[in-house]
């Protein structure tokens, strides 16, 4: 739904990178149809339908390159000033202004030089240069420590805020506020709803909950 957050939840292998991965078209569907504002999306040329949509992946995509071009390769025309709001946003310009050469350095092939909680601040940083009105998030937080999770949660929040979102949970903690959370098994939607309602309704969706936030 437009301006809303929405959730796939499902075990590894339930379908949902697929799901999301269709949207800006990595692959075509087989059947069926993909709308977003009742309008297919296979009418539309792949460059302005992925104009619109911005990606925050657990694979970023880095060039060897200086951080300001690689924040600004989301928005080519954006300033310097615009670029340094982003990086700020996203609290990327946390560990920039620690390194030698600042937004002018050069951060070797794929960010080698960069943690992999930076790569996904640069990669939050440009999606909000880009401004896109559709925010796919295939979240990659479980590898990090709690404090770079919980500041990479705070620049999603910001990211995602009245815009239409998709997120592909692998903690639920970070989805509990969702519009609406679908969980997904062996391809399917097997059940749907808010938190509360799928904490009283699915046995599949209660059984993740428990694993994984009362354990903590």
């Amino acid at each position: 739904e437009g301006g809303k957050m929405t959730s796939l939840v499902g075990l590894s292998g339930a379908g949902k990178s697929t799901i999301l991965n269709l949207i800006p078209r990595f692959y075509d569907i087989i059947s069926g149809d993909i709308l977003i504002d009742e309008n297919s999306i296979y009418n539309s040329t792949i460059n302005s339908l992925r104009k619109n949509i911005s990606l925050v992946s657990q694979d970023t995509t880095l060039f060897d390159d200086t951080i300001k071009n690689n924040i600004s390769y989301a928005n080519l025309e954006a300033d310097e000033k615009e670029i340094i709001e982003a990086a700020k946003l996203s609290f990327a310009d946390e560990f920039i202004n620690k390194l030698p050469k600042k937004y002018d350095t050069i951060i070797g092939e794929n960010g080698v030089r960069l943690s992999g909680g930076e790569k996904q601040r640069l990669s939050i940083a440009r999606a909000m240069l880009k401004k896109s009105q559709v925010v796919l998030l295939d979240e990659a937080t479980s590898s990090l420590d709690a404090e770079t999770e919980n500041k990479i949660q705070k620049a999603i929040n910001l990211l995602i805020k009245d815009r239409t979102t998709l997120v592909i949970a692998h903690r639920l903690s970070t989805i509990l506020s969702s519009d609406k959370i679908y969980v997904i098994n062996n391809g399917s939607v097997i059940d749907q709803g808010k938190h509360e309602e799928l904490m009283q309704n699915s046995k599949i969706y209660k059984n993740f909950y428990d694993k994984q936030i009362r354990k903590n």
